[in-house]
This record gives structure tokens, sequence and C-alpha cells, in this order.
């Protein structure tokens, strides 16, 4: 009997009004509505009048003006730092989004639930160590690990993009060396938000804490998703992710449908 499958969205939309960047990173969409493309077709097939067309209606199309990381999206090696696995050997040059290897996003998926963490939290090894013994997961290597945090419930709103715990350094290093390669948060950035790093590096001096965890790609290269979203549909673990990134050559991200997938046995 065929398994039943049930697939959970667990990406946000690319849309103007709902903000998901800082504003001056945000998309723009432009759309284009059937009759609006009529000179576009008619000069693709000379000749042609507007009463050529079916209700003189060409076709819906849309500009869209944005970055690799606007929307739901997946983060190369490249994007952390230009070289990637000093701490397996040797440094070597990051690989860049079309380089992924494939294997590493369609793989089964682990949850960590970090909800209770206030806002601007590092999140430590011990902190996802406490976690894994909660779920009964022991991690494998390629699970894709993805966190749970307040900024999930905030997309739409205007503190979004400071809202959520950041993984920290030591916290990002405990999955890696475990052999996770892929992660992923519902917040803006892995990292904690920038105002609060700012904060944090004013009072210490430490220039260390400056995006700690993206930059734990200098030791083990990794890829990470970012503003993703619905997780709090997962179960802990007991599902697949698939999240293949758009083959951009040579770019730092690449957006993707991150998608969860549940099979159960049909009843």
């Amino acid at each position: 009997m065929k398994p039943v499958r049930q697939f959970i969205d667990i990406s946000i939309y690319l849309e103007n009004d709902v903000l998901s960047d800082p504003p001056p990173l945000a998309p723009k969409i432009t759309y284009q509505k059937h009759a609006d493309t009529l000179p576009e077709f008619m000069a693709m097939l000379p000749g042609t009048r507007p009463e050529d067309y079916p209700d003189g209606e060409a076709a819906a199309a849309e500009w869209v003006t944005l970055t690799t990381h606007s929307g739901t999206h997946l983060d190369a090696p490249w994007h952390f730092h230009s070289t990637m696995d000093a701490r397996l050997g040797e440094s070597k040059p990051s690989i860049t989004i079309d380089e992924v290897p494939l294997e590493w996003c369609f793989q089964p998926g682990v949850k960590l639930d970090f909800r209770r963490f206030p806002d601007g939290y590092v999140v430590t090894a011990a902190d996802v160590e406490a976690e894994l013994i909660r779920i009964g997961h022991n991690l494998q290597p390629l699970d894709i690990v993805v966190v749970n945090t307040r900024a999930g419930s905030r997309y739409g709103h205007s503190d979004y993009v400071n809202a959520g715990c950041g993984m920290g350094h030591e916290a990002t290093l405990y999955l890696l060396d475990r052999g996770v390669r892929l992660t992923g948060t519902d917040a803006w950035s892995w990292d904690a938000p920038f105002s609060y790093t700012a904060k944090r590096v004013a009072e210490s001096g430490d220039t260390s804490l400056i995006w700690e965890g993206h930059k734990a790609g200098r030791e083990i290269g990794y890829c990470h998703l970012e503003k993703l979203h619905n997780l709090e549909a997962l179960p802990p673990h007991g599902f697949t992710i698939s999240c293949f990134p758009h083959k951009i050559r040579k770019a730092s991200a690449g957006w993707t449908r991150a998608v969860a997938i549940i099979e159960q046995e049909a009843p």
C-alpha cells in the first residue's frame, strides 16, 4: 500500500506589501496584465494586431527586482567567506550556489524549537544538545536542521527583521562537526539580529561576535536557509526537507521553495 504523503510549505512569499527585509533590500514586483503585454507580443510576431489575440489578451507576466537573498533562500558557503573547510585540514575556495551538492538539499529534517529564547539571544552548543535530548534525536550526517524561533510569528510585522534568537559560532560548529551541512531558520538571519550584535560588540569590544554563526563556514563549509516559515507545523523529526536552490552561476545564494514532506502508512 502506498504511503500517504503530506507536503508542508515552509517558505515565505515574495511580495511587495509585507516587510521581509530592511527597506533598501526589499524586493519589488511589477505586475503586467494580459493586455499590458500586447506590444511585446506584436513586436515578436510582426504583422499581428490587438484584435488577433483572443479577447485582446496576450500574457500575464511580472518583472521582479530582488537580491539572491530575497524571500526564502539558500545561502552558499561563498556568502559567508571566500574560503571554507579550514577545520577539515586545509582551507579551500568556498563553493557558490551552483556548486552546492544536490544531496545536501533533500534529506531528513530535524526541528529545534527555540521559540522560548528572547530576541537577540545567541544559542549555544549546550542549548542545541539539550534540545536534541529533549526531542530524542541523534544527529546523522546530512540531516537538515531547522531552527524555530519567535521570528516566524512576526513575519508581516514591522519587528520581523529584529525578531528571534540567532545561532552562535559554537552552536553552528556543534552541528557541522556531526556531519550536518545544511541548516535553516525562520528568522531573517542565521545569526542574531544585527541590532543586538552591534550592541554586544560596542559593549565588549569583541569583534569576533560579528556574524559568528555565518563565519563558522570558514571552518566547515555549509549552507543555510533563511526566512523559512510555518515551522510550528512540523514535528521534531520524522520528515524530509526539499530545498533545491535556483541555479545561479557563481552566486552567493539562490531562491528556493522549501517544503517539508511527511510520509505515513496509509490506513
